[in-house]
């Protein structure tokens, strides 16, 4: 029995128009749509096994339109306007400062698997918000370059917000690492 301290993963997205319940539930619960694909890599991540043992901790977590940066066992209520744009981004940053709560939150974390939007990745690339080496971005290949220097893991974002190709990259990457 190894006393090695399981591995912590951080997956995060942002929430989609796409609510599954009409009153309070966790934030991981609460969303549908493109948010499908990621809480689907977070359940097999989170019930994956290695040598008899589980292969890593994860975490959840959702930049929300109207809370900002929540973490995915958080209890939220649905809200009205889902952001859609680089303008709503911005405006909900200005709001809520969900980039500097990320770069907090992510720190601790040995991975940090990133599935957000293009103009939200390029907020957190002007920002700073997430470690250097840690990261695992599935975004445009427009970024390609600038992960590669940050030394973190570039993905082409394929599918609605991971792909399945993808998302079996990112699984292997993360046992490899466990």
């Amino acid at each position: 029995m190894s006393l090695e301290k399981a591995k912590q993963i951080l997956v995060i997205t942002n929430d989609s128009t796409v609510f599954l319940k009409s009153g309070l539930a966790s934030a991981f619960e609460m969303f549908g749509g493109r948010v499908t694909e990621v809480k689907e890599l977070v359940a097999r991540l989170d019930t994956a096994s290695k040598d008899d043992r589980k292969m890593c901790e994860v975490s959840f977590g959702l930049i929300s339109s109207h809370f900002g940066f929540v973490p995915g066992n958080y209890t939220i209520a649905p809200y009205d306007r889902v952001m859609s744009s680089k303008e709503d981004y911005e405006a909900v940053q200005e709001r809520k400062n969900y980039l500097d709560t990320l770069g907090y939150v992510a720190s601790p974390f040995d991975k940090v698997v990133v599935c957000v939007p293009k103009a939200m990745f390029a907020m957190m690339l002007e920002n700073d918000t997430l470690p250097e080496g840690k990261v695992i971005a599935v975004t445009s290949p427009d970024f390609k370059d600038e992960c590669e220097e940050r030394g973190w893991t570039f993905l082409e974002r394929r599918g609605a917000r991971i792909g399945n190709a993808n998302s079996e990259a990112i699984f292997r990457m993360i046992e490899e690492i466990c």
